[in-house]
């Protein structure tokens, strides 16, 4: 009895721990359920149930030249899921301590961008479509377009410090 409750916690102890290890991710992947059979596939997304916002906005990025990067920048406010519906690219995320790149190759699932989060997208291929789903309205005040910027809101922010 008492082996098997040591293991109980244990595994309880580690499901908390991975929970937070996803929760402060920098990347953060969701992956959409597709539906499908000999007509194609389908996935659906809604706001707030598949995608962890309202959706105010919908853009996408399409017909990108060779060695283009896209983004360089980080917004104040603004939440986006990213869907590389066709083709494929990568982002580059970064907390202003960490940077890690992701490739998005498949359309059923996304990347969550919070906000004050830098990123960057290069890499696409000539057939990528990159869809993108934004909470906010454009609002230029809510980007921070310099990196140098970027670091010094993000330290003064959380770590109160520069």
């Amino acid at each position: 009895m008492r082996v098997n409750r040591f293991y109980r916690q244990v595994w309880q102890i580690n499901r908390e721990v991975t929970k937070l290890r996803d929760k402060d991710a920098l990347v953060k992947k969701y992956k959409f359920l597709p539906h499908g059979d000999s007509r194609g596939m389908l996935v659906a997304i809604e706001e707030n149930r598949e995608i962890p916002f309202d959706i105010k906005r919908v853009y996408y990025i399409y017909n990108t030249n060779d060695n283009i990067a896209r983004g360089f920048h980080a917004h104040r406010q603004l939440q986006q899921m990213l869907i590389c519906v066709h083709g494929s690219c990568k982002v580059v995320l970064d907390d202003g301590y960490n940077r890690e790149t992701v490739l998005l190759n498949d359309p059923s699932e996304g990347l969550y961008i919070a906000n004050d989060i830098w990123r960057e997208m290069y890499d696409f291929s000539t057939d990528a479509v990159l869809l993108v789903l934004a909470s906010e309205l454009y609002d230029e005040a809510d980007y921070i377009r310099n990196y140098d910027d970027f670091r010094k809101m993000i330290s003064e922010k959380y770590y109160g410090e520069y």
